[in-house]
């Protein structure tokens, strides 16, 4: 499918992604998928494993995204259960709810699948989560990818996992999820997506639950995307300087300061429009209305230049906040979209030419819209990424607000890590101002600091100094080293 959130096996890579699929097809015909044992590796899976190993050489993690709640119809012990019926040895790895009698015509056989989707049957769960088979194969699931080849090192396999619809499988079974993981490498990172707890009433889950040091290191934060879009994306409906500075300290409060480092600041993904797409259609609620289907009047167009600055704004803010910045591919590239599957369409690149973007889904009159790799926006995520990266206080120190403007729309906070400050001010607005910065009070400041975003330097004498800030400018100041 194209979303590939219905699978076929676990144990193996999607064959159409390596070099050989009919030969992976042979290969898959010659295993029992019920016996790890058997378990052989296709061409896709050793093209996989060797992209894992050029990563490793390159300093990078790889995870995988591990779907437990739902498989596809054709997975191999569902299609097992459809043919036996009450005599498969995987019927209680799925919600049965009737079975077929062969004596009438009809086929009675239901079952249950994700959000009523026949296409996803979803597993049998107890009040430990996944029940006995199913459970047992997807620890075998885990151990393969983790440590392809079984020796005790970790090195040639994945480095965590992102679990799917973690909300929807009881946190017991994350918890013994997490003891398989940490057994094969103290060091794999986990995060769940965990998310909305009532979509038709625009509630977020707090996560603090799967966050209590026996699940999670992470999750999926969307609390913080939607935070991020009410202050800069909306415009009749934006919130103060202080109810943006309020809602980061609630996140901050509800959640273990150990994990808060590590959370996935992110403003889009494969479920919601992109973050460009968002900013050309404010003042909805995050993940509502988000393509012309669900609402007529969603304006598909590119981005105009005021709305890239709000980008990269947004950019800078996740590069300079507390948390792992995410960024859904091709946001760099300057891809736009709304909802699903308009944000999943593949990636721009450089070395290749595309058509002007003209249809419109309902056959609506639009902007013909030029695609191209965006060589300026790439620079500018790839410029913040360096500085935080070179820049510790970013990434591991604590933060504080200590400028909230509303007036002016002015928000500024301090990153303090050891003997490191950072000062971030934000001007979120559509116009320049001017501000007098007082930082008398900081000892680690001096009487010259220097915005490492565009080198410029600030002079005084008396540590206030004078700022001029173009609109939905962000500066990062410090001392200006020798």
């Amino acid at each position: 499918s194209l979303h590939k959130y219905d699978a076929a096996m676990y144990h193996h890579i999607e064959n159409n992604f390596g070099p050989n699929p009919q030969r992976d097809r042979q290969i898959w015909a010659e295993e029992n998928p019920a016996d790890p044992s058997t378990w052989r590796w296709t061409t896709a899976d050793s093209l996989f494993l060797r992209l894992i190993k050029e990563c490793h050489g390159r300093g990078r993690r790889g995870i995988i995204d591990g779907v437990f709640n739902h498989v596809g119809n054709t997975f191999w012990a569902f299609k097992d259960v459809v043919e036996n019926q009450q005599n498969s040895p995987y019927k209680d790895w799925f919600i049965i709810k009737s079975w077929d009698d062969p004596a009438t015509r009809d086929n009675e056989f239901e079952y249950q699948g994700w959000f009523g989707v026949r296409d996803l049957p979803e597993m049998s769960e107890d009040e430990n989560g996944l029940v006995g088979g199913i459970r047992e194969h997807v620890h075998a699931v885990i151990q393969r990818w983790m440590d392809p080849d079984g020796d005790g090192d970790p090195s040639d396999g994945i480095d965590g996992w992102r679990l799917d619809v973690a909300e929807m499988i009881e946190l017991n079974f994350w918890r013994e999820l997490r003891r398989w993981v940490k057994q094969i490498n103290p060091n794999a990172y986990l995060t769940g997506e965990v998310w909305w707890e009532d979509w038709p009433n625009n509630k977020i889950f707090n996560a603090a639950p799967w966050l209590q040091g026996d699940a999670f290191d992470a999750v999926m934060n969307y609390r913080f995307a939607k935070a991020v879009k009410k202050f800069v994306i909306d415009v009749e409906k934006q919130i103060s300087v202080q109810e943006f500075a309020d809602s980061i300290q609630a996140i901050h409060r509800d959640y273990p300061k150990e994990n808060l480092y590590v959370l996935q600041n992110l403003m889009d993904s494969h479920d919601v429009d992109r973050l460009a797409s968002q900013i050309v259609n404010p003042d909805r609620w995050y993940d509502h209305e988000a393509h012309p289907g669900q609402n007529e009047a969603y304006n598909i167009r590119k981005p105009n230049e005021t709305e890239r600055k709000k980008q990269r704004l947004i950019v800078a803010m996740q590069m300079t906040m507390p948390g792992a910045p995410m960024i859904y591919y091709g946001d760099e590239a300057g891809m736009w979209g709304g909802d699903d599957p308009d944000c999943r369409k593949p990636m721009v690149w450089p070395e290749l030419e595309y058509e002007t973007e003209t249809a419109h889904p309902l056959g609506k009159s639009r902007p013909a819209d030029e695609v191209y790799f965006d060589e300026d926006l790439f620079d500018w995520y790839r410029k913040l990424i360096g500085i935080r990266k070179s820049n510790p206080s970013l990434s591991l120190g604590e933060i504080e607000f200590f400028l909230l403007d509303e007036k002016n729309k002015i928000l500024g906070y301090r990153r303090s890590f050891e003997d490191e400050s950072l000062f971030v001010i934000i001007n979120n607005r559509p116009a320049a101002t001017t501000l007098q910065l007082a930082l008398q009070n900081e000892p680690v400041i001096e009487n010259v600091i220097r915005d490492l975003i565009s080198s410029e330097t600030y002079t005084s004498h008396d540590r206030i100094f004078l700022l001029e800030l173009m609109a939905y400018q962000i500066i990062i100041l410090r001392n200006l080293k020798p």
